[in-house]
């Protein structure tokens, strides 16, 4: 009996990998899109802000209700599932939009937010599924693996969504065409991460009466438990980088004027870059702990928007965006594992939901005050400057004055901060990121040679 629960484990996890290489393609072909559709539908710097920001903040109010759900489907996998389906669905509604007149952008948020809810229902249950599925000391090595295959599939998909809205995009009726078509390959894709999901294995999982405990409760414990200190400081970054975040889509397009091809290689470095170095970056948290890592990499994406004023030169920004996906991908797989050490199986599930509620909350209050800066700054030559600035700074507090009330969960082996800035380091040698950038850079200059 034992033996047949490891290999219908093992094979979950092979299952797992498959469902995020589909939920990857998906991303990269429909929601990486979903800011450049609507600067197709000609948004405002508003919209945007709410764009990036409401359908996220929405989806979190669901996460109240995790624990009702469970109970009423009677299974982390059936409700998983059934969400999935409807977030499929929501494609249809989103490729329309274009024939909805004036109030075309309205209806996109509109959608977008439905697609949201119906992603994020499933998130708290899927992150106590996969705890369940993966061990303690394996989480860092396989998830760096399953976000590495993940990563690669999104650049792919990335790329080749951009492409076809670049051949696409000689008139108006055309370029909708390319969104059509884009969306399409997004909405098979989600259904091919559904099937994956429904051959996973399911642990036998009960509600015990310990993740009973309601979101009032929840944040007055805040201060006091690791994991509180640990959501006030995401949820912090996540204010920061929302005020800047829904802005960088319409800064390349409006501001730089960057045709689709050249605004999805820019975007599409930090995406191959963080696919390669997450498994490093896992490893390592493995070996020396979540806690170390976190602080580094959290320096390291404070100076990534920054660095966005300084240039407009096409070398740089890649170059840059270099910086930013290696950053990142420390930083994400740190987080991830992170909720993982610091909360128990019986109320992973509760924790995680109400941790997305308040992330659900900062991020629209960040976007919305973005939005906002735009709108009525005048003080650079480009209005997305100080959004950039601000981000910036809230981030740098965000690295000094929270990260050090965080404490590490598991026994690691100890190593001083700069023998692991150096491990670090090693893990993006410079020769080897210049061969991978070469193909971005010669891919925009044949573009451009065949276009003039």
């Amino acid at each position: 009996m034992k033996k047949n629960k490891k290999e219908a484990v093992k094979r979950s996890l092979k299952y797992s990998i498959l469902d995020g290489a589909f939920y990857s393609s998906m991303v990269g072909f429909g929601e990486s899109f979903f800011s450049a559709f609507a600067v197709f539908l000609k948004a405002s710097n508003l919209q945007l802000g709410l764009l990036g920001s409401l359908p996220q903040a929405l989806g979190s109010l669901t996460q109240l209700w995790t624990n009702k759900m469970l109970e009423l489907f009677k299974s982390r996998k059936r409700l998983i599932i059934f969400s999935v389906f409807l977030q499929a669905l929501m494609y249809i509604p989103v490729m329309l939009v274009f024939f909805f007149g004036t109030f075309k952008v309205q209806y996109l948020i509109l959608f977008v937010t439905l697609y949201w809810v119906f992603g994020m229902i499933p998130g708290p249950a899927w992150g106590s599924w996969m705890g369940d599925l993966v061990g303690e000391k394996e989480r860092g090595s396989y998830f760096g693996k399953r976000n590495k295959i993940a990563g690669f599939v999104t650049f792919v998909a990335f790329m080749l969504a951009g492409y076809l809205l670049q051949i696409y995009s000689h008139n108006n009726r055309n370029e909708y065409i390319g969104f059509l078509i884009i969306f399409i390959i997004a909405l098979i894709s989600r259904i091919g991460s559904l099937i994956y999901l429904s051959l996973q294995y399911e642990p036998k999982y009960t509600l015990s009466n310990e993740a009973k405990f309601s979101f009032l409760d929840f944040v007055k414990q805040l201060q006091y438990r690791n994991y509180g200190r640990f959501v006030i400081f995401l949820c912090f970054v996540n204010f920061a980088v929302f005020i800047s975040g829904p802005f960088f889509t319409p800064y390349l397009l409006y501001d730089l004027k960057f045709d689709y091809l050249t605004f999805t290689i820019v975007t599409a470095v930090a995406l191959v870059v963080k696919f390669m170095t997450m498994p490093a970056w896992g490893k390592l948290s493995d070996r020396y702990g979540t806690k170390k890592i976190l602080a580094i990499s959290t320096f390291m994406i404070a100076f990534v928007p920054l660095f966005w004023v300084f240039s407009t030169n096409l070398t740089y920004l890649i170059t840059l965006q270099v910086f930013s996906g290696f950053a990142w991908a420390g930083f994400e797989i740190t987080t991830f594992n992170f909720i993982f050490d610091s909360t128990s199986p019986k109320k992973r599930a509760t924790c995680i939901a109400y941790y997305n509620l308040l992330n659900g909350a900062v991020i629209l209050i960040g976007a919305i005050l973005g939005g906002l800066i735009v709108r009525y700054n005048h003080l650079f030559w480009s209005r997305y400057y100080l959004v950039f600035i601000a981000s910036s700074l809230l981030r740098f507090i965000a690295a000094f004055a929270f990260v050090p009330l965080i404490k590490e969960v598991r026994k690691v082996k100890r190593i001083s901060n700069k023998r692991l800035l150096i491990k670090v380091i090693s893990i993006m040698p410079t020769m080897g990121m210049i061969h991978h950038i070469m193909p971005f850079k010669m891919a925009f200059i044949h573009f451009e040679r065949k276009k003039n």
